[in-house]
């Protein structure tokens, strides 16, 4: 199919605009889980004190990185939608390839000498050793980050096979079974691999204990997931209505093959 120098100009923009959002998540997802945060008290609430797979008093401690994934996660299955596996296959290794490199320069960076002056700084709470807050913040294990990008990976690709299965079976309509539905499944392996690799692989934590954290994030990534799946089909109309209807669907039967 042939388009025409306004449609290539809107679909080249799309592409560009989905696949910048998709990586700026991506990143900023791997940096601010370095932070643990209770739901509970964000929310104001009391722990819930749960119980699960052997392990006590359990609550939603969760990485900060919880908050951005299941964007992360919508975002893929937009621009599948509209561009196809390959696209997400693209994106998907670029942002593993710039996530690495960020680490990279971030752990170049902390073994930098640091400047005599801007090492203690004085707070409220009293002085701050600046370089040693520096390198706790950005200094995450090698673990973690192996097991982050690695799920990331599985995940995406996870992903986009589901996207795939669900849309040849039920066409151009429920967006929100194939979207939150390769979500959920996705999100399921993202967050057992993770932990895993990091904390049973990584740190020697014993199994039911990784299994019960991870079972936790998960039934908060389930909630957002389907909290999400009216936020999809506010983007899909968003896209259709700038590209208008005819280029939207052409655009969607070269992404699926037709």
């Amino acid at each position: 199919m042939n388009f025409t120098d306004t449609d290539a100009h809107k679909r080249n923009t799309l592409f560009l605009i989905l696949g910048s959002f998709f990586i700026t998540n991506a990143l900023v997802a791997e940096f601010i889980g370095a932070k643990i945060f209770s739901l509970e008290g964000t929310l104001g609430i009391n722990p819930f004190d749960i119980s699960l797979l052997g392990s006590e008093h359990m609550s939603f401690n969760l990485t900060a990185g919880v908050l951005l994934w299941p964007v992360v996660f919508v975002m893929t299955d937009i621009i599948n939608e509209y561009f196809g596996s390959k696209a997400v296959r693209f994106y998907s290794y670029l942002a593993i390839c710039l996530i690495l490199y960020s680490f990279i320069m971030v752990f170049g960076a902390m073994h930098l000498e640091p400047s005599g002056f801007w090492i203690i700084k004085e707070t409220k709470a009293g002085p701050v050793n600046m370089d040693i807050a520096y390198n706790s913040v950005f200094g995450q294990g090698l673990w973690i980050i192996a097991g982050s990008m690695v799920a990331f990976l599985i995940g995406q690709l996870l992903d986009v096979s589901i996207f795939h299965r669900i849309k040849r079976a039920t066409g151009e309509k429920h967006i929100w079974l194939r979207s939150t539905g390769s979500t959920l499944v996705s999100q399921l392996v993202d967050s057992f691999i993770v932990l895993y690799i990091a904390f049973y692989i990584g740190s020697d934590w014993p199994l039911e204990r990784v299994l019960a954290i991870a079972a936790m994030n998960y039934i908060y990534k389930f909630l957002i997931a389907l909290l999400m799946t009216p936020v999809i089909y506010l983007v899909h109309g968003v896209i259709d209505r700038w590209l208008g209807k005819e280029l939207s669907h052409k655009m969607m039967q070269i992404a699926h093959g037709k």
